[in-house]
């Protein structure tokens, strides 16, 4: 019994020095590994994890840094501004043991993050085996985070680099990839994509926790999903559901006999709440340890699960903290563009609430919106053209961060309305080519007078201008346009791309609060 003893409290020793051992290596942030592209142009920050108070040395591109880790053992230092380089490169650290960091490119980096449409492949997009044929792109390579939601923000994250090919192109983000395709090819230099995306999420799963708790303007949602997590019984949610799948595995039976269609399958609730990570859960797990990764700039594309009965006018509040907070953390002011909601027969009004919200927060500086109510799918939530959303996410870039002049950044939007009788003069900006109408000119816009009625307005363009009228409206005091999930795309800009869907009316929508 004493020797039995002995050995355990042997073992238990000898798990405490290895663990101890495993800590005191040097490591470094998942981010850093193998086919990585680094930043050009600004200082790159290097960080890990040390004995505390060592030193850590890293060596790249004739740069050596030296920095001594904190009484923690995290250590950071940051390397010089690099010019862009597609030499396949190594970056060494060394601190107690060494690590060689292999094939290191320099270049453009973005982060991508969102629900669905952003996670959603290139092999399920348009076209696979054509864009798979021609993506032998060596000097494009994609990070994908693939760690969890968690309750606290972490430091240490999970992923890996691929090099863009026929071979592994398929797991690429989509509009990752087609939006980095353009820059590669505009700007001659490798890019690096981060894609930290998870379908089905909402946007206050992205955001800090703390930093929606200090909104006012978002009290009653986050008040109400507070509520909601407090009162998630676990153990009974598993109980409904496993005695819902029986059910269904029943039902699926019998339908399968019969030859009919097969149910669809329940979803287990706790496993999904998980995925989805409540309030702030996927920033503290997926976004959390990329900072302070240095990256040119970030895009975002979601806002399908905040479309929900309540949940739309938010919006307009939760996507500027978005971007703000982000920013705060990265202690800059990056570039940061997001694509409004596709054209999708969807029940409700909320849908257009969240475009509006995504209009309404261009307000912001250096930002921007890609418009997508003319490549959608009317029966789809995730439309297959992910070519053309990465397109037109390019095109910003390319005009407002890369300063190309011959590229279009964005579509026709509203710089001021003014009313004369019973026309409605409405001036673009986005349209210094001039505008277009295409289709029939009395099914985009709307007018209403104090009645708050709605009527379809035929519309002629002058120059930058739209003029639209209603016969049966003498006295207009609102317009809309587009204003409905799967609206008709009448009005075009420069570069082809379409208007935004806009109103100029405050009124109450749906179950929604008036402006």
């Amino acid at each position: 019994m004493h020797a039995l003893s002995n050995i355990c409290r042997i073992s238990a020793f000898l798990c405490v020095l290895v663990s101890s051992a495993s800590a005191a290596e040097l490591q470094l942030a998942t981010l850093f590994a193998d086919h990585m592209v680094l930043q050009r142009d600004k200082p790159v920050p290097i960080w890990g994890w040390t004995e505390p108070s060592s030193p850590v040395t890293v060596k790249f591109a004739g740069q050596s840094k030296t920095v001594h880790a904190d009484g923690d053992g995290k250590w950071m230092l940051k390397l010089d501004p690099l010019p862009a380089s597609s030499e396949s490169r190594d970056l060494v650290a060394e601190g107690g043991n060494q690590i060689t960091i292999h094939d290191v490119l320099v270049g453009e980096v973005w982060l991508g993050s969102g629900q669905s449409n952003m996670a959603m492949t290139v092999s399920a997009a348009r076209g696979f085996e054509v864009e798979r044929a021609a993506s032998e792109l060596p000097q494009i390579r994609m990070f994908r985070e693939a760690s969890e939601a968690a309750d606290k923000p972490q430091e240490r994250g999970n992923g890996a680099w691929i090099v863009c090919s026929p071979s592994t192109v398929g797991a690429f983000s989509a509009t990752l990839l087609f939006f980095g395709r353009e820059l590669h090819q505009e700007l001659g230099v490798p890019i690096g994509l981060i894609n930290s995306s998870v379908g089905g999420t909402p946007i206050e799963s992205w955001i800090d926790a703390t930093a929606q708790k200090k909104d006012a303007d978002l009290k009653p949602i986050f008040v109400k999903a507070m509520e909601a997590d407090a009162s998630f019984d676990a153990a009974d949610a598993t109980q409904k559901y496993e005695l819902a799948l029986l059910k269904w595995k029943a039902s699926a039976s019998e339908a399968k006999a019969a030859g009919k269609a097969i149910p669809k399958k329940p979803r287990d609730p706790v496993e999904l709440r998980k995925r989805k990570g409540n309030i702030g859960g996927l920033f503290n797990g997926k976004i959390h340890p990329l900072i302070p990764y240095a990256i040119r700039g970030i895009l975002w594309y979601q806002g399908e699960a905040n479309s929900h009965p309540t949940k739309g006018f938010y919006y307009r509040f939760q996507l500027p903290l978005l971007v703000t907070d982000w920013r705060n953390r990265w202690n800059e002011e990056l570039p940061f563009a997001w694509v409004q909601l596709p054209n999708y027969e969807k029940a409700g009004e909320d849908w257009m609430l969240v475009r509006e919200g995504m209009l309404q927060a261009l307000q912001l500086p250096n930002t921007g919106m890609a418009v997508t109510i003319d490549i959608g799918d009317n029966l789809d939530i995730h439309p297959k053209n992910k070519q053309d959303v990465g397109k037109r996410l390019a095109s910003w870039a390319l005009n407002r961060v890369y300063h190309r002049g011959d590229k279009f950044p964005l579509g026709p939007f509203v710089e001021r309305v003014e009313i004369r009788g019973d026309e409605c003069f409405i001036a673009f900006n986005g349209a210094e080519k001039g505008l277009r109408i295409e289709g029939d000119s009395q099914l985009g816009f709307m007018v209403a007078g104090n009645d708050k009625a709605w009527n379809p307005a035929a519309a002629r363009i002058d120059g930058n201008t739209v003029i639209v009228r209603s016969a049966a409206v003498g006295q207009p005091v609102a317009i809309r346009y587009a204003w409905s999930p799967s609206p008709k795309c009448i009005l075009f800009g420069d570069g082809d791309l379409p208007a935004s869907p806009f109103r100029t009316d405050e009124w109450e929508v749906g179950d929604t609060p008036a402006r």
